[in-house]
Protein backbone atom coordinates (compact mmCIF):
# COMPACT_ATOMS: atom_id res chain seq x y z
CA UNK A 1 0.00 0.00 0.00
CA UNK A 2 1.59 3.55 -0.68
CA UNK A 3 1.86 6.13 1.94
CA UNK A 4 -1.62 7.60 1.40
CA UNK A 5 -3.49 4.38 2.33
CA UNK A 6 -1.07 3.56 4.91
CA UNK A 7 -1.74 6.72 6.61
CA UNK A 8 -5.56 6.35 5.86
CA UNK A 9 -5.69 2.80 7.96
CA UNK A 10 -3.80 4.04 10.67
CA UNK A 11 -6.03 6.84 11.92
CA UNK A 12 -7.74 6.11 14.82
CA UNK A 13 -10.44 6.13 16.56
CA UNK A 14 -12.41 4.33 14.41
CA UNK A 15 -14.81 7.01 13.69
CA UNK A 16 -11.75 9.41 12.45
CA UNK A 17 -10.91 6.66 10.33
CA UNK A 18 -14.44 6.41 8.62
CA UNK A 19 -14.07 10.22 8.45
CA UNK A 20 -10.77 10.43 7.20
CA UNK A 21 -12.05 7.42 4.46
CA UNK A 22 -15.00 9.90 3.49
CA UNK A 23 -12.84 13.11 3.55
CA UNK A 24 -10.71 11.10 1.18
CA UNK A 25 -13.45 10.72 -0.88
CA UNK A 26 -14.95 14.01 -0.79
CA UNK A 27 -11.98 15.53 -1.56
CA UNK A 28 -11.18 13.50 -4.93
CA UNK A 29 -14.27 14.43 -5.70
CA UNK A 30 -14.80 17.97 -5.40
CA UNK A 31 -10.97 18.66 -6.61
CA UNK A 32 -10.28 15.75 -9.43
CA UNK A 33 -6.63 15.50 -7.73
CA UNK A 34 -5.05 12.32 -5.88
CA UNK A 35 -4.10 12.92 -2.08
CA UNK A 36 -0.52 13.44 -1.26
CA UNK A 37 0.97 13.08 2.46
CA UNK A 38 2.30 16.02 3.72
CA UNK A 39 4.26 16.12 6.91
CA UNK A 40 2.89 12.62 7.68
CA UNK A 41 -0.09 13.49 8.77
CA UNK A 42 -2.13 16.04 6.61
CA UNK A 43 -3.53 14.60 2.88
CA UNK A 44 -3.38 17.23 0.30
CA UNK A 45 -4.98 17.68 -3.38
CA UNK A 46 -3.37 19.67 -5.83
CA UNK A 47 0.16 22.41 -4.66
CA UNK A 48 1.58 25.25 -5.48
CA UNK A 49 4.50 27.26 -5.64
CA UNK A 50 4.90 30.36 -3.94
CA UNK A 51 7.53 33.56 -3.83
CA UNK A 52 6.91 36.04 -0.89
CA UNK A 53 8.22 39.58 -1.02
CA UNK A 54 11.29 38.97 0.89
CA UNK A 55 12.10 35.82 -1.50
CA UNK A 56 11.16 33.00 0.73
CA UNK A 57 10.01 30.28 -1.74
CA UNK A 58 8.18 26.91 -1.34
CA UNK A 59 5.29 24.46 -2.10
CA UNK A 60 2.85 23.60 -0.74
CA UNK A 61 -0.44 21.73 -1.02
CA UNK A 62 -3.77 23.91 -2.22
CA UNK A 63 -6.31 21.94 -0.28
CA UNK A 64 -6.73 19.25 2.12
CA UNK A 65 -7.30 17.67 5.82
CA UNK A 66 -5.73 15.95 8.55
CA UNK A 67 -7.76 13.59 10.74
CA UNK A 68 -6.83 14.54 14.37
CA UNK A 69 -8.56 13.21 17.35
CA UNK A 70 -9.58 15.65 18.63
CA UNK A 71 -11.10 17.15 15.50
CA UNK A 72 -10.82 16.97 12.35
CA UNK A 73 -8.88 20.03 10.60
CA UNK A 74 -9.85 20.51 6.82
CA UNK A 75 -7.65 23.35 5.25
CA UNK A 76 -8.86 25.48 2.73
CA UNK A 77 -6.19 28.13 1.44
CA UNK A 78 -5.27 31.19 2.24
CA UNK A 79 -8.46 31.82 4.30
CA UNK A 80 -11.90 32.56 5.19
CA UNK A 81 -12.04 36.85 4.91
CA UNK A 82 -14.19 36.66 1.25
CA UNK A 83 -16.25 33.10 2.11
CA UNK A 84 -18.44 34.46 5.66
CA UNK A 85 -21.47 33.71 3.04
CA UNK A 86 -20.51 30.05 3.09
CA UNK A 87 -19.75 29.63 5.90
CA UNK A 88 -22.99 31.13 7.53
CA UNK A 89 -24.09 27.81 5.98
CA UNK A 90 -21.67 25.25 6.84
CA UNK A 91 -22.87 24.16 9.70
CA UNK A 92 -20.88 24.07 13.42
CA UNK A 93 -17.58 24.54 13.24
CA UNK A 94 -14.52 26.66 14.57
CA UNK A 95 -12.20 28.79 12.39
CA UNK A 96 -8.56 29.34 12.30
CA UNK A 97 -5.68 31.38 10.09
CA UNK A 98 -6.40 29.16 6.95
CA UNK A 99 -7.95 25.97 8.49
CA UNK A 100 -11.86 24.52 9.78
CA UNK A 101 -12.21 22.41 12.78
CA UNK A 102 -14.65 20.13 12.60
CA UNK A 103 -15.62 17.90 16.00
CA UNK A 104 -17.36 15.38 13.77
CA UNK A 105 -18.15 15.46 9.98
CA UNK A 106 -22.17 15.05 10.26
CA UNK A 107 -21.86 19.01 11.95
CA UNK A 108 -21.02 20.34 8.78
CA UNK A 109 -23.16 20.07 5.25
CA UNK A 110 -20.84 18.72 2.49
CA UNK A 111 -22.15 20.27 0.09
CA UNK A 112 -21.34 23.62 1.06
CA UNK A 113 -18.35 22.32 1.78
CA UNK A 114 -17.70 21.27 -1.26
CA UNK A 115 -18.85 25.18 -2.26
CA UNK A 116 -15.89 26.72 0.35
CA UNK A 117 -13.42 24.20 -1.10
CA UNK A 118 -14.06 25.32 -4.67
CA UNK A 119 -14.45 29.07 -3.59
CA UNK A 120 -10.61 28.62 -1.68
CA UNK A 121 -9.30 27.03 -4.93
CA UNK A 122 -10.27 29.80 -7.06
CA UNK A 123 -9.48 32.21 -4.70
CA UNK A 124 -5.93 31.04 -4.06
CA UNK A 125 -5.26 30.73 -7.98
CA UNK A 126 -5.60 34.40 -8.17
CA UNK A 127 -2.39 34.53 -6.39
CA UNK A 128 -0.47 31.30 -7.14
CA UNK A 129 -1.09 29.02 -10.02
CA UNK A 130 -2.23 25.62 -8.69
CA UNK A 131 -1.67 22.31 -9.88
CA UNK A 132 -2.98 18.95 -9.62
CA UNK A 133 -1.09 16.20 -7.86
Amino acid sequence: MDDVGDFLESVEPARRHREAAQLDAFFRDVTGWQPVLWSGSMLGYGQYDYTYASGRTGRYFATGFAPRKAKLSIYIMPGYADFSGILERLGKYRKGKSCLYLNKLEDADMDVLAELVRAGLADLAKSWPVRST
